[in-house]
């Protein structure tokens, strides 16, 4: 993966970066969906007043003023909003950015947004009818395996499953499946939100599939998390040994521009204070962040990843450039 000139006047400033600071920014552009997904609690919810074209382009401005490196939009399903092409324009002048999408829309919009994104991810969760079962919509997994083999033709695509109890007996396929598209796959876990299905793994499946995920990431399947995401997790959930969660490194927005603290999850992504009316820096500073050091209850990779990378690692440095930004970002389902 080529990084354009943008990431890397980023990476400068983070070689010098003092204090806690976030270098990655993840942004709800709507919460409406044209899917219904058992695990998912975002489409449940009613939009409020979306940020306008204007509003987006200041909040990417000053996160750009801050020193963010990395861009993803996700929803809903970010492909309803028709001012897409345009707040994607913006970010890619700014940031490296990418795009989270359902895919069903996704065959009939790629010439409108292929050249602003550096990398597009395509939630499946399932071959056939299990997808479609845990999408809420017969027929959604032929479209966006469709729109899958469209999309890959002009942009970096990966992608990107929520392991449940429902599909768990068919991680290996889906990544036979990517292998066969001739695409990438990024695994998250699924976490129980109050307000959507419980729809988590059994313990002790899931540590079978996260060991087989490893074992198939080492021999070279085309898996985008890292060696090191899938031993944190055997690490933290079954031998006790915790990872230090580092939720400042990535800034959430929500799609009246409010800031999700401290991060995605623990407060089911709700916020109160406007990104465009605080200073972003003072609140990082003056945030209790070392309280949720030893966390470690969810799997998004935009936490974990980038938690457990360190400059002092020179292949540590060059995995995360060459193979994990991608799934940094692609972690919000």
């Amino acid at each position: 993966m080529a990084l354009r000139s943008v990431v890397l006047q980023g990476f400068r400033r983070v070689l010098n970066l003092k204090g806690k600071l976030p270098v990655i920014a993840g942004h709800k552009l709507l919460y409406s969906c044209n899917l219904r997904c058992r695990m998912c609690p975002f489409w449940r919810r009613k939009d409020e007043k979306l940020m306008d074209l204007e509003e987006e382009r200041k909040m990417m401005k000053k996160l750009a003023d801050l020193g963010i490196i990395f861009m993803g939009f996700e929803g809903g399903e970010p492909l309803l909003r028709r001012d897409l092409p345009e707040i994607l324009k913006e970010s890619h002048d700014r940031f490296h950015t990418t795009l989270v999408t359902n895919g069903v829309l996704l065959k009939n919009r790629v010439e409108e947004i292929k050249n602003y994104l550096d990398y597009i991810f395509v939630s499946l969760d399932g071959i056939g009818e299990v997808h479609d079962k845990i999408r809420g919509s017969p027929g959604a997994f032929s479209k966006t395996v469709e729109s899958i083999k469209v999309a890959s033709k002009y942009l970096d695509l990966g992608i990107s499953v929520t392991l449940m109890r429902e599909n768990l007996d068919q991680a290996e396929a889906l990544v036979e499946l990517a292998e066969e598209l001739g695409v990438a796959i990024n695994f998250q876990i699924e976490y129980d939100y109050s307000t959507a299905e419980k729809l988590s793994p059994s313990r002790e499946k899931l540590r079978a599939i996260i060991e087989r995920l490893l074992e198939m990431k080492v021999n070279g399947a085309p898996i985008i998390n890292s060696r090191e995401y899938f031993e944190a997790l055997l690490n933290s959930w079954y031998y006790g040994k915790s990872w230090e969660c580092k939720p400042w490194l990535t800034i959430n927005i929500d799609p009246t521009g409010k800031i999700v603290l401290p991060c995605y999850v623990l407060n089911e992504y709700k916020g109160t204070l406007n990104v465009l009316e605080v200073n972003i820096r003072e609140v990082w500073s003056s945030f209790n962040w070392e309280k949720y050091l030893k966390c470690n209850k969810c799997a998004l990779s935009c936490y974990l990843e980038p938690s457990l990378f360190s400059w002092t690692k020179l292949s540590s440095v060059r995995n995360w450039i060459l193979n994990t930004i991608p799934s940094i970002i692609s972690s919000i389902i």
